[in-house]
Parts: C-alpha cells; structure tokens; sequence
C-alpha cells in the first residue's frame, strides 16, 4: 500500500497547491488551462487506444461494458456522491454553481483508468516494487494541480478512489496476477486509453460522453482471455 499511499498524498498536495493558484486565477485563464489539459488528456488517451493488438476485442469491451455500467448505473451514482460531497462541503451562494461535483468525477476517471494504476499496484503489492505508482503520483501531482486551479475542490476528493482502486490490487495481488498476463494488460489498457480519450473529448469540446457507465469495459478483456483459453 505504500505505493498508493505516496500517490494519495500526491493527488492531494497537488490539488491544495491548485486551489492556492485558483484565487489568482481569471475564469478565462482557467478555461484555457483545463482546455489545454482536455487536449493532453486526449492524446494520452490514443496512445494508449493505439496499442491494442485486437480490435474486435476493443469493441466487444465497450458494448458489454456499457451494458453492465448502465445497468449498476456507475455514473449516477458517482454523480451522486459527487453532489453530495458539494452540498456538504461547498457553502454559500457559490454552491449550486460549483464545478465540485464534476472535478471529482473527472479527476476520479483520470487518475484511476489507465495502465500505470493496474500494473503499478501489482508491482506495489507482489514485489513490493513502488518504482511506477511513484511516477504515476508525479505525474498525477501535476495533473491535480491544474484540474484544481480550473475544477475547484472536488479534486481532491478523487483520492479516495484511487485510494480504494490501487489498494484492492495491490492487496489482491497474489489472486489476480496469475490472470494478468501481457496481452490482458495491453488489451486493458488500450480500453482504458480509449476512456481516457472520451474524458479529453468532454473536457474540451464540453461533450457528454457516459465514461463513468463504460469503465467495466477496462475489465472485459480480464475475463475474455482466460475463457478464450478454453477453448483454444
């Protein structure tokens, strides 16, 4: 847990250090900065698309994911307790307007898919190797710093998925590595890259992509694969 605990402490030493640099801050200054970081997030995104090695694959992720998040109603429930959070911690007649709720669902998406939680964490948990979760943090540090400046509090509070996500890996390690194999990672990954790809879109074109109900599309290829082996 050490690993995730260093890229807790991270996500929140960056979000304070933004909320810091918000007061100074115009709105339009703030526009383009989440602008340019919709346009970074983008291409971190399809680099990550790009390397899936089976396309069909990729498809058959994001349907029988979508199917699933809808039904568990992933971004209601995020958007939930994202609001609730608001109304609890965001006082006065600046609360209804706050961007508290969509700061921590976007932060949340982007610190939590991608492959640097997945296979860091396992690292972290099997080998006691922190070496990529600490680079995951830097980067995740800087991110938050400039989501905070422009998305305000809410931030911050993506810590705790990050916390719980990269915690149950690493914890859970020793049961899930034997399934993760090179090619699950790539494929996880490449679905997680094309996720991040949508967080990018509505962060710069103001889109209205349903990430949150796709996520389950991350775990599909966890499952195609050992089934595939079974008949192969």
């Amino acid at each position: 847990m050490i690993g995730t605990l260093i890229n807790v402490a991270a996500i929140i030493a960056g979000s304070a250090l933004g909320l810091l640099l918000r007061r100074s801050f115009k709105k339009s200054m703030a526009d383009v900065l989440l602008q340019g970081l919709g346009l970074c997030v983008i291409l971190i995104g399809l680099m990550g698309a790009f390397k899936t090695g089976n396309m069909l694959l990729m498809i058959l992720s994001v349907v029988a994911g979508g199917v699933a998040g809808s039904l568990i109603g992933i971004a209601r429930r995020l958007d939930a307790l994202g609001a609730l959070a608001q109304r609890k911690l965001v006082r006065g007649d600046n609360a209804d307007n706050s961007t508290f709720a969509k700061g921590f669902v976007t932060a949340s998406l982007v610190f939590c898919v991608g492959a640097m939680a997945v296979v860091g964490a396992l690292d972290s948990g099997l080998r006691g190797d922190h070496s990529t979760l600490i680079a995951k943090a830097a980067l995740d540090g800087v991110t938050s710093v400039v989501f905070a400046s422009a998305l305000g509090p809410g931030v911050m509070l993506s810590a705790l998925p990050v916390l719980f996500y990269q915690g149950a890996i690493a914890l859970l390690g020793n049961m899930v590595a034997p399934l993760l194999s090179t090619v699950v990672v790539q494929e996880m990954s490449a679905v997680g890259g094309l996720l991040i790809t949508g967080v990018g879109l509505n962060m710069l074109l103001k889109a209205d992509i349903n990430v949150a109900d796709l996520l389950p599309a991350i775990f599909v290829p966890f499952v195609y694969y050992p089934i595939a082996s079974l008949f192969s």
